[in-house]
Formats: structure tokens, sequence, C-alpha cells
């Protein structure tokens, strides 16, 4: 384990597995999921995303767009999780 990879006992962690485990990412700017959606959380450290400017507006979203994760948790969590990506 080198030292971004985060221990099985990592505050972030929330049985994230059952639904991220192996799923598809691409890098991109935020985009509500569906009209009236104003804005989501990182699946870990919970930063908010939005299209407010204060907020994060650059991260990793599985290919239906319903899942965010922050670029730093994606780059210490995708060894573990077993994620690809798309672009």
């Amino acid at each position: 384990m080198n030292e971004h990879t985060p221990s099985e006992n990592d505050w972030r962690r929330r049985n994230q597995e059952k639904y991220l485990k192996g799923r598809r990412w691409s890098r991109q700017t935020y985009k509500p999921y569906r009209e009236g959606w104003d804005h989501d959380h990182c699946e870990f450290c919970m930063v908010k995303f939005s299209l407010h400017q204060s907020d994060l507006q650059r991260g990793y979203a599985t290919e239906d767009n319903y899942y965010w994760v922050c670029e730093n948790c994606f780059k210490e969590f995708q060894a573990v999780f077993g994620w690809i990506t798309g672009q």
C-alpha cells in the first residue's frame, strides 16, 4: 500500500464497493443528473459539485452521470475499486 492508498478504515469508506466497484468513469465538467437537480457530492469526501462558482465543477462521473468523485478521491481509490477511465 503506498502513501496515497486509503486503508480499509478510511473515514471516507461507507460500503461504496456495493455500487462503485469496477465502474467506468470519465473526467468532465459537472452537469446535473437531470432537470431540477442542482448539485451532487463526492461519493467519498462529500465535497459539493455544482454549477455554482464556489463549488467543484470538474471531477469524475459514471457513464450515467449519476455518481461523482472528486479528482483527489478518484486518484486515491481508483486502484482499490478497479475503476476504468473512458476519456
